[in-house]
C-alpha cells in the first residue's frame, strides 16, 4: 500500500468515525426528548423516585372522577386493567376527558404513589371518520 492509498484510507476511516459519533450524539439527544409514558403497572414496579416528573397513560376508571366543591380540583383513577393510580389535578380538563377514555397525564409522583398532575391530555378515538361520511353511515344504519 503506497502513501496515497494510506492517506485515502485514513480519511475514509476518519469520516466514518465522525459520522458514527454524530449519529450517537443525535440518538442520545432524541432519547432525552421522546415523550413516552409509563403505565400504572410500570410505575408501581419501576424504580421511580418521588417528586420525579413523569408521564402516565391509561384509561379513566369508571365512577372514579370526583370534583372538589369549587370544581377546579379533580381526583380520578387511571388503570391499565392490571393496576390503578390516583391522579390529583387542578385546572380545566380537556373536552374529551370522561370515564373509560384514554388519557396521558404529566406530573410529580408523591411517596404515596399519587400523581400531582400538571397536564392532562385526553386521547381521542382512533376511528376517525369525516363528518359527511359519518352522517351518511348513521343514515344508512337507521334505515
Amino acid at each position: 500500500m503506497n502513501h496515497k492509498q494510506k492517506m485515502r484510507l485514513t480519511g475514509i476511516v476518519s469520516v466514518i468515525v465522525i459520522l458514527c459519533g454524530a449519529a450517537g450524539l443525535i440518538l442520545y439527544a432524541l432519547k432525552q426528548n421522546i415523550n413516552l409514558f409509563y403505565t400504572p403497572t410500570e410505575v408501581l414496579t419501576a424504580n421511580i423516585h418521588p417528586n420525579q416528573i413523569i408521564r402516565i397513560g391509561g384509561y379513566v376508571k369508571k365512577k372514579s372522577i370526583h370534583f372538589d366543591k369549587t370544581g377546579t380540583t379533580v381526583r380520578f383513577v387511571i388503570t391499565d386493567k392490571k393496576n390503578e393510580m390516583t391522579i390529583d389535578y387542578q385546572g380545566v380538563l380537556p373536552n374529551l376527558f370522561r370515564e373509560g377514555q384514554g388519557v396521558v397525564v404529566t406530573g410529580k409522583l408523591t411517596p404515596a404513589h399519587t400523581l400531582l398532575a400538571s397536564e392532562v391530555l385526553a386521547k381521542h378515538d382512533e376511528k376517525y371518520m369525516p363528518w359527511p361520511l359519518s352522517k351518511k353511515m348513521d343514515a344508512s344504519n337507521t334505515v
